[in-house]
């Protein structure tokens, strides 16, 4: 499933993960990430992400 936003998605993606085919594609991304009990990347500060814990446990660490 293509995404009309995709180009704009793309300029404000963070995640690092060079493999991801949900990249610019925001709706699939969070689709992904919820279904594994995890956050997209655009959830966490760059030094955190680049870890790949999104777990809900991480994020509320951060928010303490």
């Amino acid at each position: 499933m293509s995404c009309a936003n995709n180009k704009n998605n793309l300029e404000n993606c963070t995640c690092t993960y060079q493999g991801c085919s949900r990249k610019g594609n925001c709706c699939q991304c969070l689709s992904y990430h919820l279904a594994n009990d995890e956050l997209p990347a655009c959830c966490f500060p760059s030094e955190v992400e680049k870890t790949y814990d999104r777990s809900f446990k991480c994020f509320a660490q951060l928010h303490k």
